[in-house]
């Protein structure tokens, strides 16, 4: 028997937080030592500080954000940063899901996170994007 549109739910959070999970699983093991103790969290979008700090008018822009300080800055000798923090943004991710229509929604969620933790490891937009076009 196939399934109809109709029977379909939108991915949860609980969903999303699967998926990450089993992106992140999937990265190499020196990608996720380097990782380290950051914290994956999932939200349906930015909160309206994040979006007014970042100047984002739509939050459907934002698919991901890195919160921290990276690695490379960390003062072992000073007090515990706060925990570094990805998060990924459920509606805008389908938004670009649905958009696009060429990948699959977990493909599309380990780009973010790849790319969020790319931050946390001190590396900028342009160090990412060329590492993922080398990657492709």
């Amino acid at each position: 028997m196939s399934q109809t549109w109709t029977d379909q739910t939108a991915p949860s959070l609980d969903d999303f937080a699967r998926l990450a999970e089993e992106a992140f699983a999937a990265l190499p093991d020196l990608f996720r030592q380097a990782a380290g103790d950051v914290v994956i969290r999932i939200d349906d979008f930015a909160d309206e500080e994040t979006l007014r700090d970042l100047e984002i008018e739509d939050p459907f822009e934002l698919t991901g954000l890195y919160s921290g300080v990276h690695i490379g800055e960390r003062d072992s000798m000073g007090p515990a940063p706060e925990p570094s923090r990805v998060f990924l943004y459920r509606r805008p991710i389908l938004d670009e899901w649905c958009e696009r229509g060429d990948v699959g929604l977990a493909e599309i969620i380990a780009h973010v996170l790849i790319h969020e933790i790319g931050h946390h490891l001190g590396l900028d937009d342009d160090q990412i994007h060329a590492i993922e076009d080398d990657a492709d």
